[in-house]
Parts: structure tokens; sequence; C-alpha cells
């Protein structure tokens, strides 16, 4: 059986599933099944995010999936956060949560109908306006018709990227404090784009004796504000909602269509992604090898069939170039998978470029294990162009990719995943090595006969 791990997306996104802030759990979308792509449950998003694997599949492995090959860490550097948020919240007084009361489902409905019913009033506004400047004109009929049109460039920006110039936020220190604040000596920055943020969209200031106000200041700087270094993907309605709902409450409930939003994407995106990429051990200049030598293996087979059949030697012979079909489509079958069947043999992988510098450095070796930087939530841009290890590996030629240092597979089911393929490929081999052998020398016979 084919192993699978086409990203399908499901119909619907239970909202259901979204436990209470009040009893300290983590909100998370469930459905039919704990992990419906293809994927065993011991490598799920849950047990991933809980600690759950081993290397390769760790939190740790997964961020940087996202930072160095999908460019796309916010979703999880925010869910993280937010996971630990909720945590610190069901662990405050209760008088100190009373600061902040919940920010009920009615509440939300009821914010997303004002916004929807001030967007109709403004587009209405706009139409207005526009038909009294054609007013009496050859374009009045036109501008009519084209009102009421959808903009195509209204679609929500993406997350920015770190650019030349772009301001950042220095990261700050590892762990929240007591107060829940985790702000450096400059505020001003942050202050003044979260600010900005509230009066864009016309929401009221804050309380500021909320508890952890001054780490959601920080949050929506980074997170939802314009220009934000860590910008989510969110729709204006998502955003406009989210901060209204935090200028009235910091509880962990004012998150919560925000949050689903991220967790979807990484759950039905990011996750699977993930896992295919790790299944692949080698990198890509050995997968690129690995081809070559499955290439060179059919080429091969085909060469010494030639051989055997001219020079009229002993049909026992023929097996020869069975068996360099044979290798050389498990080979390939195995590239194409990503898959290296002499790595799969020891059941190694190569070490990623970022792993693989900062083995070398002592110093850096210690900053990759505890995360500093991708883990802090309230971090500046996920940009790693100017990290030593970029400018290092670039310097390598491609004979030392090819056969760089190898490591251990920790984790049992993704070994299990890959002994699958390997199966695979081997049978595949097998079959298909046979049918050209027999095409191969039927070809050759019959032409050597009309000859």
């Amino acid at each position: 059986m084919v192993l699978s791990l086409t990203y399908r997306r499901p119909a619907h996104v239970s909202q259901d599933s979204i436990s209470s802030e009040k009893s300290g759990g983590q909100e998370s979308q469930t459905s039919s099944s704990s992990c419906p792509y293809g994927i065993p449950d011991a490598l799920s998003f849950d047990r991933i995010i809980g600690g759950g694997t081993c290397p390769p599949v760790t939190t740790r492995e997964f961020m940087d999936f996202l930072v160095y090959i999908e460019h796309d860490a916010e979703n999880l550097q925010f869910y993280l956060w937010y996971r630990d948020y909720v945590k610190r919240w069901s662990e405050l007084p209760e008088r100190e949560q009373k600061l902040a009361p919940e920010w009920t489902i009615e509440q939300a409905q009821q914010a997303r109908n004002e916004i929807l019913s001030e967007k109709v009033a403004a587009k209405k506004a706009d139409n207005h306006e526009a038909a009294k400047v054609f007013k009496g004109t050859d374009f009045e009929m036109k501008a009519n018709k084209t009102a009421g049109a959808p903009n195509p460039f209204s679609t929500p920006p993406r997350t920015p990227s770190h650019e030349a110039g772009r301001e950042s936020i220095a990261p700050s220190t590892v762990g929240w404090s007591e107060g829940g604040s985790t702000l450096g000596s400059n505020m001003t920055h942050h202050e003044k784009k979260t600010a900005n943020a509230f009066e864009e969209v016309g929401a009221y200031q804050p309380f500021t004796v909320q508890p952890y106000r001054e780490e959601v200041s920080r949050i929506i700087s980074i997170y939802i504000a314009d220009g934000g270094v860590r910008r989510l993907n969110l729709s204006a309605q998502e955003r406009t909602a989210l901060l209204k709902a935090l200028s009235i409450t910091t509880h962990p409930s004012a998150f919560r269509d925000v949050v689903a939003t991220a967790e979807a994407s990484l759950r039905q995106q990011a996750h699977p992604n993930f896992i295919r990429w790790t299944i692949c051990n080698g990198n890509p200049p050995r997968q690129t090898f690995a081809r070559g030598l499955g290439i060179g293996g059919i080429v091969a087979g085909i060469v010494v069939g030639l051989l055997i059949t001219l020079s009229g030697v002993n049909r026992g012979w023929r097996a020869l170039a069975f068996l360099a079909f044979f290798i050389g489509i498990a080979t390939l079958f195995a590239a194409w998978k990503g898959m290296c069947v002499v790595l799969h043999g020891m059941h190694h992988r190569h070490l990623r470029p970022w792993e693989l510098f900062a083995s070398d450095d002592s110093t850096s070796s210690s900053d990759y294990e505890s995360g500093k930087g991708s883990f802090d939530s309230l971090g500046s841009a996920n940009s790693y162009e100017d990290e030593p290890w970029v400018a290092k590996y670039d310097k390598r030629n491609v004979i030392r990719k090819i056969f760089d240092r190898e490591v251990w597979i920790q984790e049992p089911a993704l070994r299990s995943i890959q002994d699958t393929i390997f199966i695979q490929a081997l049978i595949t081999a097998f079959i298909t090595g046979g049918i050209l052998t027999g095409m191969h020398f039927a070809i050759c016979s019959l032409t050597l006969s009309l000859r």
C-alpha cells in the first residue's frame, strides 16, 4: 500500500471543540480522526507539540522547518505563546482574573456583526460619492455598474518578510516575569504601533490595570499591527474583531478566533508538509546524486543486455541486466521519495545545515539547543540570512555536501515509514526490472533474427 501524505482540506473545522480557558485547558480543534492525512498517530500534531516524539520529529525540528524551509513560523510561535499564556492565566489569583472578563461567543458574534455593518455602510458611502462625481457625464452608468464590484486588490497582506531597513523589536529575555511583562527598556516603538492599531479600528484605549496588559500590547505590535515583524496572515475582519476584543479584556478568550485560524493552518498544512519533509533522509545534493545513480543503473542494464545479446553467451548471464535494472529502479524510486537507500540501510539522516555548523561551534550549539530566537515568542523577525551557517554552507563544495555528516534517526514511527517506502521501492524495482529485462531481450532477439 502506497503511503499517502497528500493534503486534503476538511469540509469544516468545528468550533465546538474549543475548550474553556477558565479551566486551564488548551484550545484545540478535533476531528473524526486524530491524524487524518495518512500520517500515523505517533507523529500527530498533538504528540509533536506535547513533546511525545523523538528527533528529528520534535517541536524543535518543526520550528526549524517553518523558519528555514517554509518561511512561515509565525503561526507556531503565536500558538505556543498562546498555550503558555492560557496556562499562566489559569494560575492567576481570582481577584486578578476578574479585572479582565471573559470575551464570550455572543460578544464576538456581535462584534463581527458590527464590523460587517460598518463595512456595508462605508461601501454605500463610497458608491454614493462615486455616483456624485460622475453624475451627468458619460461615465455615470459605467460608474453605477462598477461601484458595487469587489476590489480585486483587497486581499489581506501576507506575513511581512524581513526587509532591509525594517524596524524590529529586540528579543526579550527568556521567560516571563511575575507581572507577565517581558518588555525591554525601550517601550516607545511597540506602544506607538499598538496605539495606532487600536485607533485604526476605532477601538477604545484598553485598561492598563488588567493582567498581562503590557505583554498583550507587545503581542499586538508583533503579530497583529501593520508592520509587525511576525504579522499573522489574518483577514481584515479577524484583525478588527481581535483588536476590539483586546481593547476590552486581556482574557485568553479574546484570541479565540485568531488562535483557531492559526491552529487550523498548522494542522492542515504545516504539519503534513513537515512530516513529508522529515521523511527525506538526505540533503538535496545527496538526493540528486541518488537520482543520478538510479538512472545510471538503468542505463547500465540496457548496455549489459545489449552486450550479452550481441555476444551470444549463455542466456543465464542475462540476470546481470536484471540486477542492474533492479538496483537502478529501486534507487531511483527511493530518491523520488526523497530517500537515499544507503542512508536508510543504517537508519541515518544527514544533519541539516543549521544543525551541522551549530555542532561545530559550542556557542552556536548552545543557542540552537535553547531555541533562543525562534522560540522567543516576543522576539524579532524570523530572518536567518545573517546567521553564520548560511555563508559557511554556501562555501562547501558539492562533493562534501553529498557526503555530509550523518546522525541516527531516533523516532521509531519515522523509521517505520521509511521502511515502508524502501519495501515499496524493492517491489516496484522487482516487477518493473523483470518486465524491462524481458522486453529488452525480446526486442534484441527479434532484431538479430531479422538480420
